[in-house]
């Protein structure tokens, strides 16, 4: 599709029904979008159109800051030519988000059917990295765990079904949109994620500050999978029984790392480990 092709609705009152899905960005946050999430800033809405060409997702629409089109088009022209884009001035934009979106690019997406734990586990090849997560709540560490994921060659992220939904949009724009580059799957218990990355051959090791094996004595392994714990608890005490553990050597005086920054230096260390990076 050529930049000159897209025809923009011009979109002048925020009660058009043709923009319903960005209404009232940040209350629809909290109650839910039937499926559907927010995407949000250029680097988002790249990853989001490549994701549209892979599969896994779909593009649903965009809303743009009319005086940022123009300069935009070559954004515009990775997306379908049937994904309807829309402009409005500074006024109804904001008016249509509910705060004042500076950034000035949105589009709607939705997910689709995601493949489940065991067929998710099945496709990856016999050399793989595997991170898993436990009850993580906050949507910052969960964005940058993921944007974590992808710097060092994640092959999928599994959640149980206690964690936040990847695609809230804070979670997705804190990791660049690595959310729509890193498979994942999220379902079930956490003992039932354990057992299956244990049937599919996976070396499990639990991270903890009061792990048994420091993080540089992981051996190298085809597959192995790292495991992270809720923010502030960790990982339970009976899960960590029936798994290796391991820690992140640091002085003494503070209890633990941030998830999420923990997760990044074990990653780092572990596909180095294994020749992934």
């Amino acid at each position: 599709m050529q930049p000159d092709s897209v025809l923009p609705i011009r979109i002048t009152d925020p009660a058009d029904p043709r923009i319903a899905g960005f209404v009232g960005v940040r209350e629809r946050d909290l109650i839910g979008r039937q499926g559907a999430f927010i995407a949000e800033g250029t680097v988002v809405l790249r990853m989001l159109a490549e994701a549209s060409r892979a599969g896994a997702f779909d593009a649903l629409s965009l809303l743009i800051l009319e005086n940022r089109f123009a300069g935009l088009a070559d954004l515009v022209a990775r997306f379908p030519v049937d994904v309807p884009v829309h402009v409005a001035d500074k006024a109804v934009f904001n008016a249509i988000a509910g705060f004042d979106m500076h950034r000035g690019v949105m589009a709607l997406g939705r997910r689709r059917p995601p493949q489940r734990l065991a067929d998710r586990l099945a496709a990856l090849p016999a050399e793989a990295l595997v991170l898993a997560a436990c009850g993580l709540s906050n949507h910052d560490n969960v964005g940058s765990i993921f944007r974590n994921a992808a710097a060092f060659g994640v092959d999928t992220v599994v959640m149980d079904e206690t964690c936040c939904d990847p695609l809230y949009r804070k979670a997705l724009r804190v990791s660049v949109g690595a959310v729509l580059a890193v498979p994942y799957a999220r379902e079930g218990s956490a003992d039932e994620m354990i057992e299956a990355l244990d049937a599919a051959g996976f070396a499990l090791w639990g991270l903890s500050p009061r792990g048994a094996t420091d993080l540089d004595a992981i051996p190298p392994a085809p597959r192995t999978a790292l495991l992270v714990g809720t923010e502030g608890e960790g990982l339970p005490e009976a899960l960590m029984r029936r798994i290796r553990t391991a820690r992140i050597r640091q002085r003494p005086g503070l209890d633990s790392l941030n998830v999420a920054t923990a997760t990044g230096i074990a990653l780092h260390r572990v596909a180095s480990l294994n020749g992934r990076i």
